[in-house]
């Protein structure tokens, strides 16, 4: 499970633990140790590539793969924030974009079958989409977009930011929303992916919106707390077994939303 604060870091574990008794992040383990539960760490940094294909590597070697991945692990400039736009893009792709698509590469092929794949995203992604150009919109939407494809569009958005040009190319002004569309587009292909390669092993992997949660990255004026916001990430990771839908989705409150 890869988390990016401690409140809901502490709150999704909490709920997969009460039914696997399994867990990641040191900086929740005392937390969940007080509450009778037996979390085990295992460090990993997303932005570092050797970090990812060291801890693949140890799933691989001890358990065999993962039952249940989910990417949480996400980073926003605060709106005060005097960084150049350009940066604040490269820098923001790089985490939620670039780094998240790294763990899915290196992790995919560790879901066992029955898996539980869940990348958490955000409605800003979607109200991003809308505010893309038309040809932007149609090939985020699109069912034969690639990941190669994606990989090309959102590294364009990263230049064109740097140049100062990405509202001429068709962008919006947010790098956390480009983001966070990057994210909902690549968990849709590659659910079509598994749909394909692994027709029988009943994997689900879905995009969601926890909400607008008060975090150290939202701010304390957020009106959902972690525990509700960790309601549906916590509903996609434990999808019963047996279960086709949702798979390849967009999911809020616990309910497909459009894309």
């Amino acid at each position: 499970i890869f988390l990016d604060n401690r409140s809901a870091k502490c709150i999704i574990v909490t709920g997969l633990l009460e039914k696997f008794c399994i867990g990641r992040g040191q900086a929740a383990v005392e937390s969940l140790a007080s509450e009778g539960l037996k979390p085990l760490f295992h460090q990993l940094d997303i932005n570092d590539l050797n970090s990812i294909k060291t801890a693949a590597a140890f799933f691989k070697e001890k358990y065999g793969g993962v039952d249940i991945l989910i990417n949480n692990a996400g980073i926003a400039f605060k709106v005060a924030d005097t960084a150049p736009f350009g940066t604040q893009a490269e820098v923001t792709l790089k985490t939620n974009f670039f780094a998240t698509k790294d763990m899915l590469t290196h992790f995919m092929p560790l879901i066992k079958a029955g898996g539980r794949v869940v990348n958490v995203s955000s409605f800003v992604g979607s109200r991003t989409l809308n505010q893309c150009s038309t040809e932007l919109q149609q090939r985020f939407r699109s069912d034969d977009i690639t990941e190669d494809e994606l990989a090309v569009l959102m590294q364009r958005f990263v230049d064109a930011a740097k140049k100062g040009e990405h509202k001429q190319d068709g962008w919006p002004d947010t790098a956390y929303g480009v983001s966070k569309t990057g994210l909902t587009t690549l968990s849709m292909i590659l659910a079509r992916r598994l749909s394909k390669e692994r027709p029988n092993d009943g994997i689900l992997l879905n995009a969601c919106c926890p909400g607008w949660v008060r975090t150290d990255m939202a701010g304390p004026k957020a009106p959902k707390s972690p525990d509700e916001g960790a309601v549906t990430p916590v509903y996609l990771a434990l999808l019963p077994a047996g279960t086709a839908e949702p798979h390849g989705r967009f999911v809020s409150e616990k309910e497909v939303q459009p894309w």
